[in-house]
């Protein structure tokens, strides 16, 4: 499969509109679209979307239930699944659950985390961390009408859900059963990392967090075996694989789940034009469970968050923190050299913490240079790509859309640069994916040839490991994927110069006739043996076919 997420409002206007450019997603290679949020949001600021408050209906401007279950009935149709979010840790202030625990109703009020006092939110907040320090800070809000703090992690008008009570994951059961029978396909199940809470903690990936999801995943496997769920926990790595099932949760919670330690390895190897780090975090990563596989990528609708390990990053000699800072840095457009573009989201100073908003084209340089930043975009959506799982472009990366320059001038949108990342897709830049004189036939043509290759390769199958090779050039990573067809060796330099790399370890992988699927040609070494992968280069090689 080969995925597509985006904002349907940014895409095509309406749920009617999807469903008028299933052509453009068919030529892309699509099999698996995500919109982003489409239940009733709040009014005003929602969080693009992940303020609920009404998960049973659709956002008029999109279109109606109806409108949602006759579009999962196209795509199905087309070969193409239909992935929604569903929000788990807190709901809109609006929503009706907030609205009756408000007016007084214990039983809703149970619902949420509410404390009478500051006594135990300063207690919590001693070991939690702040996700938006700029606008807002903390963890908890006091409401008049509730006269008590509610937990708020994200924003004061998102309150936490209480899922100790029973009650709260009875209401999710029914939700996810609602949406199957909608025709949705994959659930991402938003912000699940966070659900829940134990003093002393950070209240993030407790183990109770497996429980419910297996809880959840037990009803659809009962109900809807064919719903597939979708891990969204933007954790350290060490933490990620459990999201997919580990002990006795193995193979009976997520389906799926982000590889966010590999997007963040991606950028800090274009960035470092070094792949050590990268070898060492990835080769550290345990298997995933075989029913289950990861989501790649190389960005999202979000910020980017530098999720470097310090006990990777002092393994091969380099600092944790310093290295972040240098990320930072690199994609902000503030470290010397640099061609990235980036935008600093959310600093915050006490802890150095700074994350990075843009598109893939403008964090690649490619507005500023063309032919390397092409180079660079094609090659970062290859290592995802030839990873296995699942890959998923965000919208407009597949146009190579620079940051929207009117990003703030929306209502809603000033104080949140992620919105740059997101901008809007009109007819006349689709129309432009068939002139390969512009920009965006470029990287459409080049993006659609990935896919196109990848769908006829069975070693990129989720169900083949993946073995990171050691000890290769500083500049290259090359990974390699045995599946009963014959291995694949994924190749690639992240660097601006030519690379070696010895053609004694395609033949040690299993390669006889080695032939690079990608560009379509044989692998030959020069006369000592080496193999020179040119300069950004990402080669899949296979036996030749």
């Amino acid at each position: 499969m080969a995925g597509y997420a985006c904002y349907t409002e940014r895409f095509a206007g309406d749920l009617d509109g999807v469903g008028e450019r299933i052509d453009y997603l068919q030529e892309l290679g699509v099999t698996y679209l995500h919109l982003m949020p489409l239940a009733l949001p709040r009014p005003g600021d929602n969080d693009g979307g992940y303020a609920v408050a009404d998960y049973r209906r659709v956002r008029p401007d999109l279109g109606s239930l109806r409108d949602l279950r006759r579009l999962a009935g196209t795509l199905r149709q087309h070969g193409i699944s239909l992935v929604l979010d569903l929000v788990l840790n807190h709901v809109a202030r609006e929503h009706d659950w907030a609205v009756r625990a408000r007016a007084g109703d214990p039983t809703y009020r149970d619902y949420f985390l509410v404390f009478d006092d500051r006594e135990q939110p300063d207690s919590y907040e001693r070991t939690l961390p702040e996700v938006f320090p700029d606008f807002a800070p903390g963890n908890f809000t006091w409401d008049d009408d509730l006269a008590g703090w509610v937990w708020t992690t994200f924003n004061s008008w998102q309150w936490d859900l209480n899922w100790a009570n029973p009650q709260v994951l009875l209401e999710f059961a029914s939700l996810v059963l609602d949406m199957a029978n909608l025709g949705v396909e994959v659930l991402r199940l938003d912000a699940i990392a966070f659900v829940w809470k134990r003093m002393g903690t950070d209240c993030q990936n407790q183990p109770e967090v497996h429980a419910v999801t297996q809880l959840l995943r037990t009803v659809a496997r009962i109900a809807a075996p064919a719903l597939a769920f979708k891990a969204e926990a933007i954790v350290g790595p060490r933490d990620l694989v459990a999201y997919l099932g580990t002990g006795r949760h193995a193979g009976r919670v997520s389906d799926l789940a982000y590889h966010n330690s590999l997007m963040v390895q991606v950028w800090s190897m274009l960035a470092a034009r070094n792949t050590v780090l990268a070898r060492h975090a990835l080769a550290a990563l345990p298997p995933v469970p075989a029913s289950s596989t990861w989501i790649t990528y190389v960005r999202c609708h979000d910020d980017i968050g530098w999720a470097i390990d310090d006990g990777d990053a002092a393994a091969v000699g380099l600092s944790g923190d310093g290295h972040r800072r240098f990320l930072s840095d690199w994609y902000a457009g503030s470290f010397p050299g640099t061609w990235a573009d980036g935008l600093v989201f959310q600093h915050n100073p006490a802890t150095g913490d700074r994350r990075i908003s843009g598109t893939a084209a403008s964090l690649v340089g490619l507005p500023h240079d063309p032919e390397l930043g092409l180079a660079r975009l094609v090659l970062a959506h290859a290592i995802v790509a030839g990873w296995g799982g699942i890959p998923v472009l965000w919208s407009g990366d597949e146009l190579g859309l620079p940051n929207d320059a009117h990003w703030a001038d929306e209502p809603g949108h000033a104080g949140d640069n992620r919105w740059a990342g997101r901008p809007r897709l009109d007819a006349a830049l689709v129309a432009q994916r068939h002139d390969p004189s512009t920009v965006p036939g470029q990287v459409f043509g080049a993006l659609a040839h990935l896919i196109r290759v990848r769908a006829g390769l069975p070693q990129l199958h989720a169900g083949a490991p993946v073995e990171v090779l050691p000890d290769t050039d500083d500049g290259v990573l090359a990974v390699v994927r045995r599946h009963p067809s014959g291995p694949l060796v994924g190749l690639y330099n992240v660097t601006e110069e030519p690379r070696p790399f010895p053609a004694a370890r395609l033949e040690a992988a299993g390669l006889v006739d080695p032939w690079n699927a990608l560009a379509g040609h044989r692998v030959d070494p020069d006369p000592d043996g080496t193999v020179w992968l040119p300069p950004y280069a990402a080669w899949w090689v296979v036996d030749h076919p």
